[in-house]
């Protein structure tokens, strides 16, 4: 079963490199959708099998790359788009 999140990330970390961290994450699980730099934290739409998705955010929860995130906000998202089996940075 197919399951897609909005994540939001509150961080007082160098975004850029989480961004590449949650991309490479993302990409080893087979993950699509987006991952998005703002101001104070990032952005993430993510696309998958519910196993998948739920280990993805157990992950983010534990923290990425050694980040543990200041807060997590999940609700669940209506796929808009095709992403096409990839998992992109925005700018």
């Amino acid at each position: 079963m197919k399951k897609c999140l909005k994540v939001t990330i509150r961080s007082n970390v160098d975004n850029a490199a989480l961004c590449d961290k949650i991309q490479a994450i993302a990409r080893e699980s087979g993950i699509e959708g987006t991952v998005q730099m703002q101001e104070n934290g990032i952005i993430i739409i993510a696309c998958g099998e519910k196993e998948i998705i739920d280990d993805f955010l157990d992950e983010i929860h534990k923290g990425v790359g050694g980040v543990i995130p200041e807060d997590v906000h999940v609700e669940p998202f209506l796929r808009e788009k095709d992403y096409r089996g990839i998992f992109r940075i925005l700018e």
